[in-house]
């Protein structure tokens, strides 16, 4: 009969991708952790593991089998913290995810005051630019721009970032004069390539009270965001931001807004977290950590 303990094992190994290092968590040899597993796909009839002597990962089998895994160990976990009779303080490990750009000039200080708040909790923050996997990587949440696009997910916005489009002043004194978007055709274009397909970012902007959308002949793309404003910011042409990036250089004089009046509906941020009625107090004390913090920020 299948226990506990052998869905633990096994999804730190698939949290890992490695029984050593499983092993090293859960603070048993490497050999009771292979053997907890293989008991568990003898009793499943099922191969969860694809073993080389370089990796490990989920078979189809066992990547179904994790994504419940994961939502009844949270929901376990969290209700031996409420157990305990105290206000069930955040502890334990927060891993979380999220945007370079996004993730180092936001989440990260939200981060650092929650660990202040609650000494008891370490975090461990992967910063990307890349789609990771939630529940692949073992991650608690993670933070991603637009829609939630799986449904076993559970997707809660924390934010919302304007797109606004900017350039130089250098650039913008020696070229000719932008008051429509039509007139962008005349001009050098910085497009964004989304590290998750590869593709251009087209430039998205509403007119008159239409959605218009623009896409570049664009002789420079960056797929790093921050880079991107740098590079408008040094004189390469136009480029299309989230207002985060823009801000500070709007601050110093480096760079100014063109066609203000033609933002685009803002990018929603979400918080993404396994599909479970139940999020464990780490959790829940990221989503206000993270919420407090925008809110203060916008009301600077």
């Amino acid at each position: 009969m299948k226990n506990l303990t052998q869905f633990v094992n096994f999804s730190a190994v698939a949290r890992h991708g490695s029984f050593a290092q499983a092993a090293r968590e859960l603070g048993l040899a490497p050999s009771s952790v292979a053997k907890s597993v293989a008991r568990l796909e003898n009793e499943s009839g099922a191969r969860l593991f694809h073993r080389t002597t370089r990796s490990v990962t989920l078979t189809e089998e066992g990547r179904r089998l994790y994504e419940k895994a994961a939502r009844r160990l949270q929901e376990i976990e969290a209700l031996d913290r409420g157990s305990g009779g105290g206000d069930d303080e955040p502890a334990g490990v927060l891993r979380s995810g999220a945007p370079i750009g996004y993730g180092g000039r936001v989440v990260l200080p939200a981060m650092t005051q929650l660990r202040e708040r609650y000494p008891s909790l370490d975090i461990d923050l992967r910063l990307s630019d890349e789609r990771v996997n939630l529940l692949d990587d073992g991650l608690d949440a993670v933070v991603r721009f637009g829609e939630l696009d799986d449904s076993t997910l559970i997707a809660r916005q924390i934010d919302q970032q304007p797109l606004v489009l900017c350039a130089s002043p250098r650039y913008l004194a020696r070229r000719a004069p932008i008051g429509a978007v039509k007139d962008l055709a005349q001009h050098s274009l910085i497009a964004f390539r989304m590290p998750t397909t590869g593709r251009e970012r087209p430039f998205e902007f509403i007119e008159n009270g239409s959605k218009v959308v623009f896409t570049p002949d664009a002789r420079m793309s960056i797929s790093h965001g921050e880079s991107l404003a740098e590079a408008a910011a040094l004189g390469a042409g136009l480029a299309q931001v989230p207002a985060f990036f823009a801000r500070p250089r709007f601050a110093d004089g480096t760079l100014v807004e063109v066609l203000p009046h033609c933002r685009p509906e803002p990018l929603t941020v979400n918080l993404i977290t396994p599909g479970s009625r139940v999020r464990p107090a780490r959790v829940r004390a990221l989503i206000d950590a993270i919420t407090t913090y925008v809110e203060q920020a916008n009301a600077g």
